[in-house]
């Protein structure tokens, strides 16, 4: 009785009702519209997405990847009026995610509801055809009599290649093994750029990143990283952080390839001897291996002590654990927030090019 009684009077205290808590905009709700009145609309631009698969990175040079964020900022300024605008009504995707995934895949499947299509979803591998030996080329078949787009995660980096050979509708890697995740490295992008809109034009002072992890195995630091080079005039130097266990810190080419595309990337092992130079650090802690993953860099944290420059930011694709601490939460340095609130509009902006619909959005304001 007496907990009950502490429990209804705790209910009924109104400070602790608050859905606005005294904090900084940890969702970076008042960034995009800075972005939206720097970059002119160019919709020929988005016109070339239209019935591409997206699989890579690589192909997402600075000229689309601008338009993509002109229309994400669109979005995300006023994503009341453009829901009710309704541009991919009529439209089905396929959401099919062979492997676990809560962020990325609801991500995606908010931004198709958002923009007023409807969903067929797959999240257990073994309730399909794969459990019994169906292969992703007539899965692929059957897709397209079903579907308008197809967004893919599985654990096989051949398993979207395998797929959209047999596709005639546009698929999106959404996580390929250890290869690439390149919707998230645009919801990185976008985020970095709403923060210092001057990296756009290459204006300003250079700055500095600290990628904690480890690239040969870490899908979101590689595609991240090649899309870096579009903007390495802006980047005084790209340091990889990690815990010295790793063998091999980068693919076969892979540092060769991101320097000739104009990085200067350096290795270390020390954290802390870093971060006081860094202007953004963006730590991961999820490498794969094989089938399954593994945590790495134990000790490689970051927390309310850690000697972060005053005004940087923390980056982090999440899902976290020991390695980002939530005191920093509340803190200026926290923009992961962000990066997870933007990815639902950076794929808005995607899936409406892809599905031929940007001439229904293009004109709102």
């Amino acid at each position: 009785m007496v907990n009950e009684n502490n429990n209804n009077a705790a209910a009924k205290d109104d400070s602790q009702m608050s859905f606005e808590p005294e904090r900084p905009d940890v969702y970076g709700q008042a960034q995009p519209k800075e972005l939206l009145r720097l970059i002119p609309e160019d919709h020929d631009v988005l016109k070339s997405l239209a019935n591409k698969h997206i699989i890579s990175a690589r192909q997402f040079d600075k000229e689309t990847m601008l338009q993509l964020f002109r229309l994400a900022a669109k979005y995300e300024s006023n994503p009341d009026r453009f829901s009710e605008s309704n541009p991919l009504q009529g439209k089905i995707l396929i959401s099919a995610f062979y492997e676990p995934s809560t962020r990325t895949r609801l991500s995606f499947e908010s931004a198709w509801h958002r923009l007023g299509g409807d969903i067929m979803s797959i999240t257990d591998r073994a309730s399909t055809g794969i459990a019994k030996g169906e292969s992703l080329e007539d899965i692929g078949e059957m897709f397209n009599n079903y579907g308008d787009c197809v967004v893919l995660r599985d654990i096989g980096e051949s398993s979207v290649f395998d797929m959209m050979h047999s596709l005639c509708i546009p698929i999106i890697n959404a996580g390929n093994g250890t290869d690439e995740h390149p919707t998230q490295a645009l919801a990185d992008i976008y985020t970095i750029l709403k923060w210092r809109p001057e990296i756009m034009s290459g204006t300003g002072t250079p700055i500095k990143i600290g990628l904690i992890g480890v690239p040969s195995r870490m899908r979101a630091l590689r595609s991240l990283l090649i899309l870096l080079t579009e903007y390495s005039e802006s980047i005084d130097e790209v340091i990889i952080i990690h815990d010295g266990k790793s063998e091999k810190i980068f693919s076969e080419d892979q540092q060769e390839q991101l320097e000739q595309g104009g990085l200067k990337l350096r290795v270390v092992t020390d954290l802390n001897k870093e971060i006081p130079s860094l202007d953004i650090v963006y730590i991961n802690s999820i490498a794969w291996v094989k089938d399954s993953f593994e945590v790495m860099g134990q000790d490689m944290k970051l927390t309310a002590d850690s000697p972060l420059k005053p005004n940087s930011i923390i980056l982090h694709p999440l899902a976290r654990g020991d390695e980002l601490s939530p005191a920093l939460d509340n803190t200026n340095h926290n923009w992961y927030f962000s990066q997870a609130r933007g990815a639902v509009f950076i794929r808005m902006a995607l899936l409406t090019c892809m599905t031929q619909r940007t001439g229904r959005v293009v004109d709102i304001l």
